[in-house]
């Protein structure tokens, strides 16, 4: 693929802001994780199509993480980048945090999604590819190559 068609993992980022409401909670007063996963679904969707410039699908949501409660009045922020491209492919990493009064964020949940891009007819197509600014960049790349042939190793 020529050099022009790859993209930075910047040009994709995506960040959405929600405030937990009451049709937001469970019955025990905290964050329903549906919503949650429904969010997160959305913010790598978003980041896919940002990256791809086409309609996309997810395929798998690994290692979808739930290190603390999100409470009612909360203000959730919920952060994807990409961090991997394959040929059709493309992992997303999805942070979701309570940030607090003071701008301090904490993390709730961390996810890795794959969502492959979509032709005219939603057959999987190509997608650029990801040009890597950074020696984090470089190290998530590498880390999600590791999970996807992982991923692959477990089927077989």
């Amino acid at each position: 693929m020529e050099e022009s068609r790859k993209k930075t993992v910047q040009e994709s980022l995506v960040e959405t802001v929600h405030i937990i409401r009451p049709t937001d909670l469970n019955s025990a007063g905290r964050l329903y994780g549906g919503a949650l996963m429904s969010w997160i679904d959305e913010v790598a969707a978003l980041v896919a199509k940002r990256h791809s410039q086409m309609n996309v699908t997810t395929a798998s949501v690994d290692n979808l993480k739930f290190l603390r409660g999100a409470f009612m009045k909360d203000v959730v922020v919920i952060r994807g980048k990409l961090v991997y491209v394959g040929r059709s492919s493309m992992e997303i990493k999805v942070e979701t945090y309570v940030e607090h009064l003071n701008g301090e964020r904490e993390l709730v949940n961390r996810a890795f999604l794959t969502c492959v891009g979509l032709d005219a007819a939603g057959k999987p197509c190509k997608v650029p590819e990801l040009f890597l600014e950074t020696e984090e960049e470089r190290q998530e790349w590498q880390q999600a190559k590791d999970r996807k042939e992982q991923k692959c190793r477990c089927l077989y």
